[in-house]
């Protein structure tokens, strides 16, 4: 059977990019995005946010580091992946989920910079 992990996603950053090399010398980018959802139930508006950490590699990390800012609107391509750790502080295993970005373009009046 076949697999697929697609993520697409449309909202601003909440944070600025955390832009880190790694040993072997790529850019790591990590920041976070809200995606707001709007919907009325029974004639009452509701509104919820979904936030997101995100991560980018090499000479996207570099170029998203370079133009957008927290509350920039991006739009993200991008694949889910897991990660799973032990806390250094002994407190049993940890895990997260995050997209990897895989593509993106601004959005907006000069993408944020």
């Amino acid at each position: 059977m076949a697999n697929f992990n697609k993520v697409i996603l449309l909202g601003n950053l909440t944070r600025d990019i955390e832009l880190r090399t790694s040993q072997g010398g790529m850019a790591i980018a990590k920041f976070g995005m809200a995606i707001n959802r709007k919907w009325s139930q029974n004639g009452e508006q509701k509104e919820s946010t979904c936030f997101v950490d995100l991560t980018a590699f090499g000479r996207q990390a570099e170029v998203l580091n370079q133009y957008v800012k927290k509350g920039s609107q991006l739009f993200i391509e991008g694949r889910l992946e897991y990660s799973t750790w032990e806390a250094k502080d002994g407190g049993g295993k940890r895990s997260k989920l995050e997209v990897v970005v895989e593509n993106f373009q601004f959005v907006g009046a000069g993408g944020g910079g």
